[in-house]
């Protein structure tokens, strides 16, 4: 497990977030802080010492926390030299997960309010979890455990990573799983048209109550324990999930590799609408 920490009060959401999961899987937390090198030689090496010694308080400042509310937990820092993209994607792709804290103010740059997040998850090949200021700052190392997962699926691509992750997140938290497929978005895009998946018609909405069944019933047979309930929801993804997700412990969500919009390679209206609207932790689980 690895979290981007920054000092800020959503980093150390993350951190703790990514702390806890960590815990529960039997891993340990690699907590990184990010710097860029001072391009200016006259003011390079005291600008790069000030910049070492804040990421080396910032780092000790968030494993001591974690320390306090995860004994056991193995816990290790790294400064790393940026771009900030770069060097959290290399991370992330090496590791189970990144957790990074997520602003919710439209507009507002940094780590990693919108270009950085963005950016990271158009890249890499690992969950990324995105957490606000207030979450994972629970005073024990428990997973929080009464609040449902909720997965939005996407039954032109019923991915196995992404529904095997949700399915397994409600099981170590011992809570219910809501999987959810919102359909009807206007004017679908010519890759959507072309997906293989529920045929229009008269039906339509039922054939996709039974698509839903039908894909998630070797999941359900595996995991027994975990209770599922599966809705079809008529409605715009973007302004669905974040409704559907209200009160939630964790909305996972997929995203597909190298997919292009006309928000740009990683402009998913999707994603961007959890990132900015959902209250709860969102993981973004890619897929190709």
């Amino acid at each position: 497990m690895v979290a981007g920490v920054d000092g800020r009060a959503e980093s150390l959401a993350a951190a703790g977030w990514a702390a806890r999961e960590a815990v529960c899987k039997g891993r340990p937390l690699l907590l990184v802080h990010v710097w860029s090198r001072s391009p200016f030689s006259l003011v390079s090496v005291a600008a790069n010492t000030a910049q070492r010694s804040e990421a080396e308080r910032v780092l000790n400042a968030a494993a001591d926390r974690i320390a306090g509310t995860c004994p056991g937990l193995r816990i290790e820092t790294a400064q790393v030299e940026g771009p900030a993209v770069t060097a959290l994607s290399r991370l992330a792709d090496g590791s189970e997960l990144l957790a990074l804290g997520r602003r919710t103010k439209r507009g507002m740059a940094g780590l990693p309010g919108g270009s950085v997040a963005r950016g990271v998850i158009s890249r890499v090949k690992r969950p990324v979890a995105l957490v606000r200021a207030g979450e994972g700052q629970e005073r024990s190392a428990e997973v929080p455990r009464s609040r449902d997962v909720v997965l939005g699926i996407d039954l032109g691509h019923p991915c196995v990573e992404v529904i095997d992750f949700a399915f397994e997140e409600a099981r170590l938290r011992r809570c219910g799983l809501h999987v959810v497929h919102v359909w009807g978005d206007p004017r679908p895009t010519e890759g959507e048209a072309q997906r293989i998946g529920p045929v229009e018609g008269g039906c339509r909405e039922e054939e996709r109550v039974g698509l839903l069944t039908a894909v998630l019933k070797v999941r359900r047979d595996e995991y027994p324990d975990v209770p599922v309930i599966e809705s079809v929801r008529r409605g715009n993804k973007s302004s669905s999930l974040p409704r559907v997700a209200d009160g939630a412990g964790l909305l996972v969500v997929g995203h597909r590799l190298g997919k292009q919009s006309h928000l740009g390679p990683h402009g998913s209206p999707t994603i961007s609408a959890v990132m900015q609207h959902a209250r709860c932790p969102v993981v973004v689980v890619p897929y190709s």
